[in-house]
């Protein structure tokens, strides 16, 4: 039997590890065996995660709490459980769905339910992830119909702003000194006339 290691991840700072961190103590999981990302689960490259897998050898134990926390895309979730199981000989479980503990049916049956099991919870996780871009998706695109303005508030224009302009369309200046007088870019400049 090798050691225990847990790996936790959370997909923003604000959001809280405490729940994964209890449940791998509870499988008595040491706290310098314990791996924890503050980031997305779109793909694995995250350092704690890459840390792990150069300490995980054959016969080492892998505690996750749910196996959305490993990852959420569908295709790279079944590749890295392939790379931890079949290369490197590292038992899994996963603790909300005790159907994936790779120690349990090591036999034909037990292997084929596991990955039948990971497969579909798997693509659950990437359905969801894919569910959670749409709504945002369609939630940005209703505020922005009822006119919520995205980004940095506009800095407000310069009182002579438009004195200067009436000055440059009757070629009085140039626009290189109305940009510079007025402290913006040609693309501001533009768009700021456009948005009259």
């Amino acid at each position: 039997m090798g050691k225990k290691y847990g790996y936790i991840r959370v997909s923003t700072r604000e959001q809280n590890e405490e729940r994964q961190l209890v449940a791998l103590r509870q499988m008595d999981v040491a706290l310098d065996g314990i791996f924890m990302d503050k980031q997305s689960g779109k793909d694995f490259q995250r350092p704690q995660y890459l840390q792990m897998m150069k300490r995980l050898e054959r016969d080492d134990l892998l505690y996750i709490k749910s196996i959305d926390r490993l990852g959420r895309n569908y295709g790279e979730i079944l590749e890295q459980w392939r790379i931890l199981t079949k290369e490197k000989g590292v038992d899994i479980v996963v603790l909300e769905m005790p159907m994936l503990d790779t120690r349990r049916g090591k036999d034909l049956m037990g292997t084929f339910l596991s990955d039948i099991v990971l497969q579909v919870l798997s693509f659950v996780a990437e359905n969801e992830r894919s569910n959670i871009r749409q709504r945002q998706a369609e939630g940005i695109a209703a505020a922005k119909a009822r006119g919520v303005r995205f980004g940095r508030p506009e800095k407000p224009l310069p009182e002579d702003f438009w004195p200067l302009v009436e000055q440059w369309r009757q070629e009085k200046i140039p626009l290189m000194c109305l940009l510079e007088r007025c402290q913006m870019s040609r693309a501001t400049f533009y768009r700021r006339l456009k948005d009259k």
